[in-house]
């Protein structure tokens, strides 16, 4: 454990300040694409427009052989648009630590696109160690690149033993802007038995109680509900962001959107898209809803100092309604930076 002064210092000569606090961005959505197609690359720049962040994915989903194209695909993506003009965030996720690829992943990018990109997606993290090796290397880049400004790191839990440390991951580093659950991954290291990625299973079920001849009641439960609650757990008490990762089922958008509410019910601040049709889906799904933002806003206003009784609406109000009031309006008001038309909706 590093003493809170090393904490904060660069690992290495000539890199940049950490950050003490982290950019407040809105990221209801990680849309990722995959940049060894040209078709898909040329459609970025539209794209870019219409989300909160684009990421380049390096990794699961692009052929051993495509690595490298996939690699020099992001860089010229990155050096073609100017991302932070259009308010979007630029990430990528690279190959797993113990691939071949890794190493080439971040040198190149940082070398050359380091000024540009936000946050890198780490796989398979299972621990402080991945996370401090991610960290000094950056560091080093960043130095011999003269990278300005700190790159963030963004852990993806999708193994047994991942889960059991992310604690200890959300406090590994002040780069560490947050952890996504892989479900896909996380099902086969736990020898879960299910072929889907995210979601839940038709046998994973609760039943009711016998009632006479009456049809016993039968209700799908959520695969993912402990996982995620410990991810938020995490990631709340390390002052970092937690986030659902993929629904793999891109057809299904009803599925897609429970899925996702239920993570942002839980405290998740956004969720990956892996099609166009689910972008719509993250952005209603992760913006608060205008109804109760504007019964946050009236419970605000009645208790401007959070203290004492208040009732509202016929609904008794009282110090911890008000922080949860105040979680709902701050959100909105974050997200209303992004979006004009729920800022009005909002009536900010």
């Amino acid at each position: 454990m590093k003493t809170p002064r090393s904490f904060y210092k660069p690992l290495a000569i000539g890199a940049p300040m950490p950050y003490r606090e982290l950019p407040v961005r809105v990221e209801r959505m990680i849309h990722f694409v995959p940049p060894h197609l040209e078709k898909v690359i040329a459609k970025v720049p539209e794209i870019a427009k219409t989300v909160d962040v684009i990421l380049g994915n390096l990794e699961d989903a692009i052929p051993a052989t495509e690595k490298e194209n996939a690699r020099a695909g992001f860089i010229k993506m990155a050096k073609a648009t100017d991302f932070a003009a259009l308010g979007t965030g630029l990430w990528t996720r690279v190959n797993c630590l113990n691939s071949p690829w890794l190493l080439d992943d971040l040198t190149e990018i940082v070398t050359q696109i380091g000024d540009k990109i936000d946050v890198v997606m780490i796989p398979k993290v299972e621990g402080v160690w991945d996370i401090h090796y991610v960290d000094q290397l950056l560091a080093q880049l960043e130095a011999k690149a003269g990278v300005k400004k700190p790159i963030l790191i963004h852990a993806i839990l999708e193994t047994a033993e991942g889960v059991a440390n992310v604690e200890q991951i959300a406090l590994a580093s002040p780069r560490m802007q947050g952890i996504s659950l892989g479900p896909a991954d996380l099902a086969a290291s736990r020898a879960m038995k299910t072929t889907r990625v995210g979601g839940g299973h038709p046998g994973y079920r609760v039943l009711g109680d016998v009632n006479g001849d009456a049809a016993r009641e039968s209700v799908q439960q959520d695969l993912w509900h402990y996982t995620i609650a410990k991810m938020v757990d995490a990631c709340q008490s390390a002052g970092i962001k937690a986030f659902y990762g993929p629904f793999g089922d891109i057809a299904d958008l009803d599925a897609c959107e429970q899925q996702f509410r239920n993570a942002f019910l839980l405290g998740c601040a956004g969720a990956w898209s892996l099609h166009p049709n689910q972008v719509a889906i993250a952005k209603k799904v992760f913006s608060p809803d205008a109804g109760e933002v504007l019964f946050a806003k009236k419970i605000l206003e009645a208790m401007p100092d959070g203290s004492g009784v208040a009732m509202i609406d016929g609904k008794m109000q009282d110090d911890a309604t008000w922080k949860q009031a105040k979680v709902m309006v701050d959100t909105a008001k974050l997200v209303a930076t992004k979006d004009p038309d729920l800022k009005a909706v909002y009536g900010f």
